[in-house]
């Protein structure tokens, strides 16, 4: 779980997933995300408080052992990940939406993620375990998201013409190489997937389809756009399982590869179950728009 694949391989591919992103937006999109603070206040919400508290309620009905229990915990305390931006691009969100939240869940979790984190070892372990703020690791998930962007961004604002030919190749291309990474990550683990997916594998599965489906139904339930949503759905339901994985085995930190699991099993569901809500999504908007008007008084 911590081979070349996904320490290297993975921000890699993001990094260019990221520069595609960055191609098609604007400034302009980033000022319209002001218009949106109900839309925010609920993402945070969910992240910070809803998410944990519901984790903490799955690892109990499941009665998880203390190691895997926090590391539901720690995964539950990440912010979302890079990932969740190039699902919102592939499925209709609001791109520049998912960007900032990632940006602002990052700052965030300098401080909300040692709390939840140093609070379920308390609970779960009762050693002492903890984290302080990792003010580093923040930064890596911050330039990932930025700099690529911000690359992106420039190319289009001087060079637009070239900006809209790179794009769907980009696109592509980004999609290609992070797919690979996946499919190279599960190769180099197929020694061990059973036993992870034996482990943790039907509550990983539960918490991942719940925080998408809270994700982005409460924003609809309060009048949120589709797009917007979607964004949302995309920024809560998808954490940084990298992250949780490097704060799981760093020496430094918690040094247990046994807390890193449910993060491990987490990184490879999420494609699947990310993807797979995406589309539901999208087909239930194509059938409402495709459904013939039966009302016989319009």
């Amino acid at each position: 779980m911590d081979s070349w694949l996904t320490t290297v391989g993975l921000p890699i591919a993001l990094g260019i997933v990221m520069l595609g992103l960055g191609l098609g937006l604007t400034i302009g999109d980033f000022r319209r995300v002001a218009t949106y603070p109900k839309l925010v206040l609920i993402a945070l919400g969910c992240q910070i408080v809803l998410l944990p508290a519901l984790c903490f309620g799955l690892v109990i009905a499941f009665g998880l052992r203390p190691e895997l229990a926090l590391g539901m915990m720690l995964l539950a305390a990440s912010p979302g990940g890079t990932t969740a931006n190039l699902y919102s691009h592939l499925f209709g969100g609001h791109v520049a939406l998912n960007v900032t939240l990632t940006a602002v869940n990052s700052v965030l979790a300098v401080l909300t993620l040692p709390v939840v984190v140093n609070l379920s070892s308390g609970y779960f372990l009762g050693d002492g375990a903890s984290i302080g703020l990792q003010f580093d690791k923040v930064v890596q998930v911050f330039a990932i998201v930025l700099i690529p962007v911000a690359i992106g961004m420039a190319l289009r604002s001087r060079f637009p013409d070239l900006a809209d030919r790179l794009a769907r190749p980009v696109k592509i291309f980004s999609v290609v190489v992070l797919v690979a990474v996946v499919v190279g990550a599960i190769v180099n683990e197929r020694d061990n997937i059973a036993d992870y997916f034996l482990a943790v594998g039907l509550i990983v599965l539960v918490f991942n389809v719940l925080s998408l489906a809270v994700g982005y139904g409460l924003p609809r339930l309060a009048g949120v756009g589709r797009p917007e949503s979607i964004a949302a759905g995309m920024e809560i339901g998808i954490h940084n399982s990298t992250l949780a994985i490097t704060i799981a085995v760093s020496p430094a930190l918690l040094n247990s590869t046994t807390i890193a699991v449910p993060a491990a099993v987490y990184g490879i569901v999420m494609f699947f179950t990310a993807a797979a809500f995406g589309y539901l999504i999208n087909r239930r908007r194509s059938t409402a728009e495709t459904q013939p008007d039966l009302d016989p008084t319009r």
